[in-house]
């Protein structure tokens, strides 16, 4: 890839099931802005998030479960009681890294998915990841 410069990332590919009821949990529920030219996508700030169902396309499906969409919110206590209180079920409790608070749930798919806060710097150590 000589010469290659990647910008940006266009699109977080989200794999489900029923990208109709994922379409209404990402915008309904989780409140994302939805792509006026296509139902299939969702915003969160300038990251556009795309549903697709893997078996459209001759793949299985399998949920992402080990790379978490983190989610940026300014307060993780209130975004997970607004959350909770329309259905949506955390694993665990809410994390405190020390610099950071996440709150790990997941999409109906069984997607990961966390809120997250960063209420300090990073530590100097870190910097370089």
């Amino acid at each position: 890839m000589a010469g290659t410069t990647i910008t940006r990332a266009d699109f977080v590919a989200v794999p489900s099931t029923d990208w109709r009821r994922s379409r209404a949990f990402y915008v309904d529920t989780l409140g994302l802005r939805p792509d006026d030219r296509s139902q299939g996508e969702f915003w969160a700030g300038e990251q556009c998030f795309g549903i697709y169902e893997p078996t459209q396309f001759g793949r299985e499906f399998a949920p992402q479960t080990t790379a978490h969409l983190a989610l940026h919110v300014d307060d993780v206590a209130a975004a997970r009681a607004e959350l909770e209180a329309k259905g949506v079920a955390f694993d665990g409790e809410t994390f405190d890294t020390g610099v950071c608070h996440m709150a790990f749930f997941r999409d109906p798919d069984g997607n990961a998915l966390m809120l997250h806060h960063r209420y300090a710097p990073r530590d100097e150590e870190y910097a370089g990841t």
